[in-house]
């Protein structure tokens, strides 16, 4: 006997009033610490390093850069790691193992294999024993030092210095040094770590460190798990955004929305998915406002994004490689963008008016953001048409 219940259907209404809670925007949900807010995201994007303070500062009820390096350098209680999407991310650190083995694995192995075809072509000598002689190299310069820049494991290791040349022939080639490519390899692998950067919070000079091993995770439980986690945090979503937001095949994400009996439910954009048991409605909740930065997890949440953005607005606010840059948003949608200028201030503009809640609640927002950055001056390092003429 079949089952005749209809689908549940959740509105733009709806979903927008979970992200607000979910996501730790609203006032009185905003967090106590780093790994409150990196466990309710499930992850936080990390290409660009100021995006991971500002996307927790913006959930945290005492926004501090101090104790993002706590979580991340001190108790350790965060890591970061290339995984979902080819992406830096800053996970919870019980977590690293089920991301490793459900999105983190493959990657490595698609990094070694592209290493090893580009030293093959494009460098002198290079073969698939050459690179393991030089990764044990480099593992073992670093152990004796416990923690060195590339260009300091460079030094120690002469293979390193050599270099291959990228995109020949087009405009944008480039010469990349070994080391680089293969410290980004080690990483992948999860044999090093970054430590603390030498200089500012935001910047983008590493030091790495030996890493210990992670615990073994199948794979197919860790993609379950990976599903589940990020259906309480971002469903109602479809099976196209959670097959973008991992980059898994379409396979691999039908059977672990399965694995997780994730609930069938219509939305405006079609069939989609909660997590089982989030089916009841979710009461609106207060207003909020937000600042978010670029390529934050809220906004890089979905594929199908015309819920929380009218798609009209996506060539002012996406560079031309899909990185969105800085958001305004106002309960649940996003209204305009933001930027910090050469002088500090924070500076942003309205699609539309509003209204004067909207108004004064992201002029706080405003304030609040530039009372924890002091003097430190954000350079967005996938800069977007809008941002570009805010910042002028």
């Amino acid at each position: 006997m079949t089952d005749a219940r209809p689908t549940l259907r959740i509105s733009a209404a709806q979903r927008r009033a979970r992200l607000g809670r979910r996501h730790l925007l609203a006032p009185s949900t905003r967090a106590a610490t780093a790994e409150e807010v990196t466990g309710a995201l499930v992850a936080l994007h990390a290409t660009d390093p100021a995006t991971v303070y500002l996307s927790a500062c913006a959930r945290l009820r005492e926004p501090r850069a101090a104790e993002l390096d706590r979580a991340l350098y001190e108790d350790r209680t965060l890591e970061r790691m290339l995984c979902m999407r080819r992406t830096m991310f800053v996970v919870p650190a019980g977590l690293a193992p089920t991301v490793y083995a459900g999105a983190g694995r493959a990657i490595a192995v698609r990094e070694r294999a592209t290493l090893l075809k580009h030293l093959r072509e494009r460098a002198e000598g290079w073969d698939e024993e050459r690179l393991a002689a030089a990764e044990r190299e480099a593992l073992a310069a670093l152990a004796a030092r416990g923690e060195a820049t590339t260009a300091e494991l460079s030094a120690a290791v002469p293979a390193l210095r050599e270099t291959i040349l990228m995109s020949p022939g087009k405009r944008y080639e480039a010469r990349q040094s070994v080391g680089s490519r293969l410290v980004r390899l080690l990483a992948a692998d999860g044999r090093v770590r970054r430590c603390r950067p030498r200089a500012t919070w935001n910047s983008n000079t590493f030091p790495w460190a030996p890493a210990r091993p992670l615990p073994d995770v199948p794979e197919r439980a860790a993609k379950a798990e990976l599903a589940g986690r990020w259906l309480r945090a971002f469903g109602p979503a479809t099976e196209a955004d959670l097959k973008w937001w991992t980059g898994w095949t379409v396979t691999d994400t039908r059977r672990a929305l399965a694995d997780v009996a994730a609930v069938p439910v219509e939305l405006a954009e079609g069939p989609g998915f909660v997590a089982e048991g989030d089916e009841e409605p979710v009461a609106a909740g207060e207003p909020w406002a937000a600042l978010l930065p670029s390529l934050d997890p809220t906004a890089m949440g979905w594929r199908q994004r015309d819920w929380y953005l009218d798609p009209e607005r996506v060539p002012l606010l996406f560079d031309g490689t899909g990185n969105i840059g800085p958001t305004v948003w106002w309960n649940g949608r996003i209204v305009g963008a933001w930027t910090q200028r050469a002088d500090g201030e924070v500076v942003w503009r309205l699609f539309a008016d509003e209204g004067r809640e909207a108004r004064s609640a992201l002029e706080a927002e405003a304030a609040r953001l530039s009372g924890w950055l002091g003097e430190t001056r954000i350079t967005t390092r996938f800069p977007t048409k809008l941002e570009r003429e805010l910042a002028r």
